[in-house]
């Protein structure tokens, strides 16, 4: 992991713009780049010498190129629209074959600054308007609000024992219906989808809590096929999994499955990383973002987490992971507007004060997540 200060450094010295959110009372920091998207590029609980949380795609920011697909640039937690694939696919034009060749990322989630509508030491608001296009050819007016704010973790309830450091924030991200026809199951509706690209390594452990109580499949996990045993594990009340940046794989917990919270843990670093959203309500529609034909475009996951690793001609993009949040389906009349929010937390400290974190949020414990994979 690098230091906070060196990928400021990094940015400057290939002029991207940022902005920090700084913590008055202690060393938090947040790095914010308004050109992408008002995009969380890293964090530090600890200053400019502290560790930065976030992925940055080095390469491609100091080649200065921008990609005609999708620019990767990384950021721990980006703005994006779903459905990724499928009839109403955000990322496909319609009648085109579900296939990489085709997939385009919309200028609005990857290239087109946000404007910065109000700004102080602790938060930032960007706003925008955007025209999208889905596959079944449904035209949407959305107008993008984004707030991100500087938390303590007390000032969120969370009691953190003594000997941790610690830098939070929390994002909430509005879209509106600007249009003058209604979205609907039929014409397709979109739905907020956060991001966060993170550094990968053999010690490091996502973990969903799950809700042991709720019917239906656990866990979705074939998205690049199957996950081997030893990369994925199901145990009673929490999926965890292998988070290496060196076998692609995705996993997702249906709707009325997830908890609400999710994270991961670093063992070498002693990182817990934790994000905390509204938990997903038994029947609520999710947009299903797998590529090609869908038995239920609805039916999608309520929070994903990612293990890059090469693809199938042995290319790879990062290697980063991810951990996803959505919102349900933005089901909005024209004026009508839904808000997805989550909250972002990285923890750092002896293991076991950072296990003292772990037991009452998850009702798990922190040395059986250290120790699934040998990490």
């Amino acid at each position: 992991m690098a230091a906070y200060g060196e990928d400021l450094d990094f940015l400057k010295a290939h002029s991207i713009g940022f902005l920090e959110l700084t913590d008055p009372q202690g060393a938090a920091r947040i790095c914010i780049v308004p050109g992408w998207q008002g995009r969380a590029m890293t964090s530090t609980a600890a200053g400019r010498a502290g560790t930065s949380f976030g992925w940055l795609n080095r390469p491609l920011i100091a080649s200065g190129a921008v990609r005609p697909q999708f620019n990767p640039v990384g950021g721990e937690e980006r703005f994006w629209l779903g459905p990724e694939g499928g009839p109403f696919s955000l990322y496909f034009a319609p009648g085109a074959p579900q296939e990489y060749a085709n997939w385009q990322v919309p200028a609005a989630l990857d290239t087109e600054p946000y404007k910065i509508a109000e700004q102080s030491a602790q938060h930032v608001r960007f706003t925008h308007e955007a025209v999208f296009r889905n596959a079944s050819g449904t035209r949407f007016e959305v107008g993008i609000d984004r707030r991100i704010t500087l938390l303590r973790p007390e000032d969120a309830g969370m009691e953190l024992p003594a000997g941790v450091c610690a830098v939070g924030y929390r994002s909430e991200n509005r879209i509106a219906n600007r249009g003058s026809e209604p979205w609907t199951p039929q014409s397709g509706a979109p739905s907020v989808w956060l991001l966060g690209m993170f550094p990968p390594s053999p010690s490091t452990t996502v973990f969903l809590p799950y809700d042991t109580a709720a019917e239906g499949k656990i866990v979705n996990s074939d998205y690049f096929g199957t996950v081997p045993a030893d990369r994925l594990s199901v145990g009673e009340g929490l999926v965890c999994l292998r988070i290496d940046g060196a076998f692609r794989s995705k996993i997702g917990l249906p709707c009325g499955r997830d908890r609400g919270i999710c994270g991961s843990y670093d063992s070498a670093s002693r990182t817990l990383t934790l994000i905390r959203y509204a938990r997903s309500r038994p029947g609520t529609r999710y947009v299903e973002s797998r590529w090609g034909e869908q038995a239920d475009p609805f039916g999608g996951d309520a929070v994903n987490a990612y293990n890059d690793g090469p693809t199938e001609t042995g290319e790879v993009m990062g290697p980063f992971y991810e951990i996803e949040t959505s919102s349900p389906a933005a089901f909005l009349q024209p004026g009508g507007e839904l808000c997805h929010a989550q909250e972002v937390f990285h923890i750092q400290g002896p293991e076991q004060a950072l296990a003292a974190v772990v037991r009452p949020l998850l009702s798990a414990d922190l040395d059986k997540i250290k120790n699934l994979f040998d990490c």
